[in-house]
C-alpha cells in the first residue's frame, strides 16, 4: 500500500528522492482521514524552510490540516496542477498528488523518519 522506497512521518507525509532532491505529499492514510481535498495552499519556490515547520496546508470538506516539512531545505519545484485539481491528492497521494520538491539544506539526514512497514504498523497502531 505504501510505497517502500519512500520515507514517512508521523504527520502522515511522505519524502521520495527524485536525484538530489526530495518530492513531498501525504500519505494515503492522511488523505482517508482528511476525505474530499477541494484546497491545497503551498509555498512559492525559492522558500527556505527548518525541519517540522508548516509549509502549507490541505483544505477539505470536514477539515483543515497543515502541511509539516520533514527535512531542511528550499521548496525548487511546487505541483502547480494542484491548484486546478487538489482531488489529486485523493486521486493519487503517493504519485501525482505530491505537493512540492525540496532541495535538501547540506547534511540533512531522514534516518528519522520511517520506512514503509514501520509506517504500516504506526497507522494500524501495532
Amino acid at each position: 500500500m505504501y510505497p517502500e522506497d519512500y520515507h514517512y512521518s508521523e504527520e502522515h507525509e511522505w519524502l521520495a528522492a527524485d536525484g538530489n532532491n526530495y518530492r513531498l505529499g501525504i500519505t494515503d492514510f492522511a488523505q482517508e482521514e482528511l476525505g474530499e481535498v477541494v484546497y491545497a495552499e503551498l509555498p512559492e519556490v525559492g522558500t527556505a524552510f527548518d525541519v517540522e515547520d508548516e509549509i502549507g496546508t490541505i483544505e477539505s470538506v470536514k477539515a483543515v490540516a497543515e502541511i509539516y516539512t520533514p527535512i531542511a531545505g528550499t521548496v525548487v519545484a511546487v505541483n502547480e496542477t494542484l491548484l486546478d485539481q487538489p482531488e489529486l491528492l485523493n486521486e493519487d497521494p503517493h504519485g501525482d498528488g505530491w505537493l512540492v520538491e525540496i532541495e535538501p539544506k547540506e547534511g540533512v539526514e531522514i534516518e528519522g523518519l520511517m520506512d514503509a512497514t514501520a509506517y504500516q504498523a504506526f497507522v494500524s497502531g501495532s
